[in-house]
């Protein structure tokens, strides 16, 4: 590995010793760190930095040569590093200093760790599924950026009334969910809002996406699995003249009468897991599964 780009939000810059520790052990063993421009500027501001780097300021100015992206943060970074990477194949590796962490996966205190396993080819690559969106008539809100890794949320504005989402799944009618909204969830996503809303955790390597409606009218609809191969098209009922559509945390008004088609996305994201983490390792960290949480002097 001789190149890699890192990308942080500010918030990021709290995490003065991490960030000082991963760039102490990429320059240690010759590797070149460019840093995203606002980020790189924050640094500077802070007075974290004690040298000059190379940065990048967008999609364009990212390449092949690029061998891995480091981010510091939550979920959110990654989510937002994503739009960077795009259809690069760039492999990402999230360095948790944000809270819960089901993609940012890297303990702050396993940095040096981590990374020097990755110099040594001591990790897997996952490969990990996106959604596209379309909608009809065309909108511009998310232009080039129609992807998402963990969900596309179509939900209500301005307005206390539930809205209706007629969902047709390869143009074959499912049913009407009357609800605050509806999730279309990667199995990446399947731990983040859907998950909230009781959709079910689905491993990273599943071949599929979960429709999780949120806080539906009917006690009858439940999360639904299907597979990552289905056309899903809806359509929205609404008091509203508009409703939200969000893609992870970019969000946009769509006019009511407007049709949205989701499937799955041309590319993935390479997600790096070095060797001493794992899926399931994260699972039980941080939904403490298999945990004795009482206090032993209570019992």
């Amino acid at each position: 590995m001789k190149k890699v780009a890192i990308f942080g939000q500010s918030y990021s810059i709290s995490a003065e010793k991490e960030i000082k520790v991963l760039l102490n052990v990429l320059e240690t063993n010759n590797i070149v760190c460019f840093i995203e421009k606002k980020f790189y500027n924050l640094l500077i501001g802070g007075n974290i930095l004690s040298k000059k780097y190379p940065t990048y300021s967008n999609f364009s100015d990212l390449n092949s040569s690029f061998e891995a992206m480091f981010t510091l943060g939550g979920d959110g970074t990654i989510l937002r590093a994503v739009t960077y990477i795009r259809d690069l194949d760039i492999p990402i590796l999230g360095i948790n200093t944000g809270r819960l962490g089901f993609l940012a996966t890297i303990n702050k205190n396993e940095i040096k760790e981590s990374v020097e396993l990755i110099l040594k080819g001591d990790y897997s690559v996952q490969k990990r599924t996106l959604l596209s969106v379309a909608t009809s008539p065309k909108n511009d809100a998310f232009s080039d950026i129609n992807f998402a890794l963990n969900e596309v949320t179509i939900a209500r504005k301005n307005t206390t009334s539930m809205i209706g989402v007629k969902t047709n799944l390869n143009n074959e009618y499912l049913t009407n969910y009357w609800s605050d909204g509806l999730i279309i969830a990667t199995p990446t996503g399947s731990t983040g809002y859907s998950l909230s809303c009781n959709g079910p955790v689905i491993s990273p390597d599943s071949k599929n996406l979960v429709i999780t409606p949120i806080a539906p009218h009917n006690l009858n609809a439940r999360p639904m699995v299907i597979s990552d191969e289905t056309t899903i098209q809806l359509e929205v009922e609404s008091r509203e003249k508009e409703f939200l559509i969000s893609l992870d945390s970019r969000i946009a008004s769509i006019p009511k009468n407007t049709k949205v088609t989701i499937k799955k996305a041309h590319f993935t994201i390479k997600s790096i897991i070095p060797k001493n983490q794992s899926f399931l390792k994260t699972l039980r960290s941080k939904l403490l599964w298999g945990e004795d949480t009482r206090n032993e002097n209570n019992i």
